[in-house]
C-alpha cells in the first residue's frame, strides 16, 4: 500500500469523511470501468461502485494493511459483479445504445483521466467486436480476461483479487484467450489473432 492510501485509510477509520471521499475519488473510475466491462450496463456498474464503497466503509476495520488496498477493493467489486452475473435474468437497458444508432454507447462519452472525451467517443469497429466477444465469454473466463487485459493486472494480482491459485488464473486466461480467438477469427478473415 502506498503512503497516501495508508494515511487516508487510517484517517477514514478514525471517522474522517474527507479522507474517505479522497479514497472514493482515487478508485471510483477504476471500479466503474471494471464493473461496466463485466456487466455491460452503466446503471449496474454505477450500483456496483456504490455497493463497493459501502462495503469498504462498513468493513474498514477488517482490512489487512499487509495486503494492497487496490487488491482488496478490486476483490470486493469483482465479487459484486460476479454475484450480479449469476443472478442476471435477460435485462435490456435503454441507455445501452445511443438513439442515433451509430454503434456507440453512453459509456463512450464519459470523460477519462487517460484520454480526452473525443478519443473515448471514437470506437473502432475492431474494438467494438472485441468488446462484444468479451461479453460472450463464460463467466469464469470473463473476469480473468478483463482483469488481465483491460486492467493490466499480473497473474498474481488476479489470483489475489479472485482468491485462486496463479496456476488456475493462468489456465483461465489461456482458455479465455482461446475462446476469444475462435470467436474473432471469422470476423477478421483468418488473420492471426493473439
Amino acid at each position: 500500500m502506498n503512503y497516501v492510501e495508508g494515511r487516508l485509510l487510517r484517517l477514514s477509520r478514525n471517522g474522517d469523511r474527507r479522507a474517505f471521499e479522497e479514497l472514493v475519488d482515487m478508485y471510483k473510475d477504476k471500479i466503474y470501468h471494471l464493473a461496466y466491462r463485466m456487466l455491460n450496463y452503466s446503471s449496474e456498474a454505477e450500483d456496483v461502485v456504490q455497493d463497493t464503497f459501502l462495503r469498504v466503509y462498513m468493513n474498514m476495520e477488517r482490512y489487512d494493511e499487509n495486503q494492497k488496498f487496490s487488491t482488496w477493493i478490486y476483490r470486493i467489486a469483482t465479487n459484486l459483479c460476479i454475484d450480479r452475473l449469476r443472478k442476471r435474468k435477460p435485462n435490456y437497458s435503454l441507455d445501452a445504445e445511443m438513439p442515433d444508432g451509430e454503434g456507440a454507447d453512453w459509456y463512450s462519452l464519459l470523460p477519462s483521466n487517460q484520454e480526452t472525451p473525443e478519443e473515448e467517443f471514437v470506437l473502432t469497429e475492431t474494438q467494438e467486436q472485441i468488446r462484444k466477444a468479451i461479453q460472450t465469454l463464460p463467466e469464469k473466463y470473463k473476469s480473468v480476461v478483463i482483469l488481465r487485459y483491460l486492467h493490466d493486472m499480473s497473474l498474481q494480482e488476479i489470483g489475489d483479487v479472485l482468491g485462486m491459485p496463479v496456476t488456475t488464473v493462468k489456465t483461465r486466461v489461456h482458455r479465455g484467450r482461446e475462446f476469444l480467438r475462435k470467436k474473432l477469427e471469422p470476423e477478421f478473415g483468418g488473420q492471426n489473432i493473439k
